[in-house]
């Protein structure tokens, strides 16, 4: 398959993120690496959306806390990034209205700008404007260095530093060359995107659990949208499937990360990290990264047994 040919995919993870681990940013990288590895998707973005503070878990921590060591985490990658739509809303959002609301802001916008991350003040987000007029990607121009259609199509798969044009997932959406401004020929392009959730089998085990999700929402999120599985050490994701009726139906929709990496995903665990932390315990470096340690022990976060 070709490079525009392949389905271009943002992948998006929702989750409390308290704190946000080694496991969690794992898991964006061993999803991304199967799926350029079955050869028809092309990953050019990820998104973690930390959950708001009124979803009521017990020991969550401020949702300013939580962004902030979402966006040190995040800060070496080129690919990820950290949103706090969610986390700014009045109320908790359900998982269903996050990706819908990534979509739609997809939809609204001729392109999305993300720099790379400096320092966690800095670092921007999906959705928060770098300029106050920003010009549109098929609007005359004078600046030399004004990008082509086929110098993004070139690009997109690099990272999301770069302007891209979307629409909802599984449509299609066209660049424009800007020399049809100029007279020349109009070409398009056209390219496949789709938001996808990424998530571990214990969420895809949750779905089956009668009346803890709504059927209407489970119908969107893995029929419209879809799912990338990174599964737990020794968990059956087909035996999960067959207990769902709605997973059954959508099941070409569910992709099971498959790889010969060996990564306990036990250091994915928030609770394990916040227990070694209670207790002083050095494996804590082996769950959370350095930068967000630091920051916890600078903000006396997780030190209660309640958290």
């Amino acid at each position: 398959m070709t490079e525009t040919t392949k389905t271009h995919v943002i992948l998006l993870a929702c989750g409390s993120f308290n704190p946000i681990t080694k496991g969690h940013i794992q898991m964006f990288e061993r999803a991304r690496d199967f799926l350029h590895k079955t050869g028809r998707f092309i990953v050019i973005g990820g998104i973690v959306s930390p959950v708001h503070d009124s979803y009521g878990k017990q020991g969550l921590v401020s949702s300013r806390h939580r962004l902030i060591m979402c966006q040190l985490a995040v800060q070496n990658s080129d690919w990820i990034r950290v949103d706090p739509w969610e986390c700014y809303q009045d109320t908790w959002q359900t998982t269903c209205s996050v990706l819908e609301h990534h979509r739609d802001l997809m939809k609204r916008v001729t392109g999305c700008i993300l720099s790379n991350v400096n320092t966690p003040s800095m670092t921007p987000v999906i959705g928060q404007p770098q300029h106050e007029n920003p010009q549109p990607i098929y609007q005359n121009s004078n600046v030399p260095a004004k990008p082509t259609a086929a110098k993004i199509l070139g690009k997109v798969g690099e990272s999301l530093s770069r302007i891209c044009c979307v629409r909802p997932p599984v449509e299609r959406f066209t660049f424009v060359d800007e020399n049809a401004n100029l007279g020349t020929v109009m070409r398009y392009e056209e390219i496949e995107l789709r938001i996808l959730l990424l998530c571990g089998s214990d969420l895809l085990e949750s779905f089956c659990i009668p009346g803890l999700w709504n059927e209407a929402d489970m119908e969107v999120i893995v029929g419209d949208f879809g799912i990338v599985v990174v599964p737990r050490e020794a968990a059956d994701t087909d035996q999960i499937m067959n207990h769902s009726s709605i997973l059954r139906k959508y099941k070409n929709n569910i992709m099971v990360v498959k790889d010969d990496i060996n990564h306990p995903m036990s250091v994915v665990s928030s609770t394990k990290s916040r227990l070694a932390l209670q207790h002083g315990d050095g494996h804590v470096v082996d769950y959370l990264s350095q930068p967000v340690i630091d920051y916890i022990l600078k903000s006396q976060l997780y030190i209660s047994t309640s958290g």
